[in-house]
């Protein structure tokens, strides 16, 4: 590569805000708080720790913990110090954290101790190629990593990371088998931040709530509030009296919500007469649809505060941006928009010949850019499939109007989108016939005003049984995860399948999305 046009690291960035904000607040949560100097400090000795480890360049670390300052300080030292870095989804099940350690190659997995040691004992069980396994906290048998960070010397903080690398190696969930991890250089979430940098109405002061986990989307946020030199404050989970009392303490003025939690608040007058909400300047919200006649009363709530974003895992957060000034109360269809384009990428809609389509005229999604991943890990099939033609085809169906902006009306995958989770009926069908009752199973998502998409299943008994729809869907959330466990399951005589002998999901989606002009299912 031409080494003259490279630069921009996400260790860079790091470093960068650490050295330009100093003894400004950095980050909380509800035990420790951080300046930018603190969090450096944290940083450099956790670099040492890692060193001390045989980790360097190149080096894998996963972090399975909740939001805690720790976890934020180990993902900046793998930056800094040009390891790569994979999450792990605090509320996935075993089977698919052991899996994506072992397949990610992970050299180190950090699991904080009070709440996933166990876990990380069996994931250490099942993951042959993993080397270390360390704790925040301790664990007998295993290294705690806070008691050796509290005792180092900081490592000086200097970039070792390349802009082509890979930064992130982020899991998504597949249609078919396993996770695909998606390969993203340090130049995407350079790209990312930057973007999200400029593309926000964020606040004069930058006063940042992160309540969904920082493994994810709430995470990559991060960056640009620390470039800003904003301040982030963590708390575990979205409760919501703890939610409402800290945005009041701390006079929160930015946050992250996923359309369920927007929706949590506003239906609880109670908690909004008792909490005062007014420094919130800048709500975004993403990961689901979010149902236009709720953003209008939210709007009406909390005024024009609310910032929508569309992305995906293979071009993060910014494919396009709904911003303040779009959530415009007399122009109601708007609300039903994911924005305009990126303007630092290229987005069309293409149509199945890859030919683009007329204003007004479904097609889609496809986007390059310095955004979009390198491809997926160790899946050459995958990544030609989903960059053919030198863009990357995002599965999602849009119109674009006049005026450029975007309204998804279908999804040519079958994810289902729930309460801001990922969730692919493969996996669902497969936890579902893994109980020794059922024969065969289908599931598909359908509209919920709560979370956006339900997930709901159909179940075909093996001859001679009988099914507990109670028992399936505990036996779904122990083998998958909460999330992915059906809100409703119908037992039927059938499942229709098309002429290919396929599941024939349309047909079952069909009298729970008729009549519904955004018509993601």
């Amino acid at each position: 590569m031409d080494r003259l046009h490279t630069g921009g690291t996400m260790g860079g960035l790091i470093i960068t805000a650490i050295t330009r904000y100093g003894d400004r607040p950095a980050i909380a949560d509800a035990t420790t708080r951080w300046s930018y100097r603190e969090l450096g400090d944290a940083v450099g000795r956790f670099i040492t720790v890692y060193r001390a480890m045989g980790l360097g360049k190149g080096s894998a670390v996963s972090v399975l913990a909740s939001n805690r300052v720790e976890s934020w300080a180990a993902i900046c030292a793998a930056m800094v110090m040009g390891a790569r870095y994979t999450s792990l989804h605090p509320m996935a099940a075993e089977d698919d954290q052991a899996f994506i350690v072992d397949d990610a190659e992970i050299d180190l997995l950090i699991v904080e101790a009070a709440k996933f040691g166990e876990r990380g004992r069996a994931i250490q069980q099942r993951s042959p190629r993993l080397k270390h396994l360390a704790s925040f906290g301790a664990m007998e048998g295993v290294r705690d990593i806070l008691a050796e960070a509290a005792v180092a010397e900081p490592a000086p903080l200097a970039d070792a990371g390349d802009n082509d690398a890979i930064a992130f190696l982020a899991y998504t969930g597949g249609t078919t088998g396993r996770s695909k991890g998606v390969m993203l250089p340090h130049r995407s979430l350079v790209a990312m931040t930057l973007t999200l940098f400029a593309d926000w109405d964020w606040p004069p002061e930058i006063r940042f709530l992160a309540a969904t986990p920082i493994s994810h989307a709430a995470g990559v946020t991060l960056f640009p509030v620390m470039l800003r030199g904003g301040y982030s404050r963590l708390v575990q989970g979205f409760e919501p009296e703890v939610y409402a009392r800290t945005v009041q303490d701390e006079r929160i003025t930015a946050t992250f919500l996923v359309p369920t939690l927007i929706y949590a608040l506003i239906d609880n007058t109670e908690l909004r007469r008792r909490f005062d909400f007014s420094s919130l300047d800048m709500i975004v919200y993403g990961a689901a649809p979010m149902s236009p006649d709720r953003l209008r009363e939210g709007m009406a709530i909390f005024g024009p505060v609310f910032v929508q974003l569309y992305g995906q895992t293979e071009a993060p957060q910014v494919i396009t941006t709904l911003r303040k000034i779009d959530h415009d109360p007399a122009k109601p269809r708007r609300l039903g928009s994911c924005g305009r384009a990126n303007p630092m990428l290229d987005v069309k809609l293409f149509d199945s010949e890859m030919r683009e389509v007329a204003v007004g005229e479904p097609g889609e999604i496809c986007v390059r850019g310095s955004l979009v991943m390198d491809g997926y890990w160790k899946r050459a099939d995958a990544t030609e499939e989903t960059l053919r033609g030198g863009w990357l085809h995002t599965g999602d169906v849009a119109v674009m109007d006049e005026d450029g902006y975007y309204y998804i009306v279908d999804r040519t995958k079958d994810m289902i989108i729930s309460g801001g989770f990922n969730i692919y009926p493969r996996e669902v069908e497969d936890a579902l016939m893994s109980h020794p009752a059922v024969a065969s199973a289908a599931v598909i998502g359908i509209p919920d005003d709560k979370w956006g998409e339900a997930v709901k299943g159909f179940v075909v008994p093996k001859p001679g049984c009988t099914v507990d729809v109670a028992e399936l869907q505990a036996h779904v959330k122990d083998k998958r995860g909460a999330p992915w466990s059906p809100k409703t399951i119908d037992v039927v005589d059938s499942v229709p399948v098309t002429g290919l002998g396929k599941i024939d999901r349309k047909a079952l989606r069909a009298p729970y999305w008729q009549g519904r002009t955004r018509g993601v299912a």
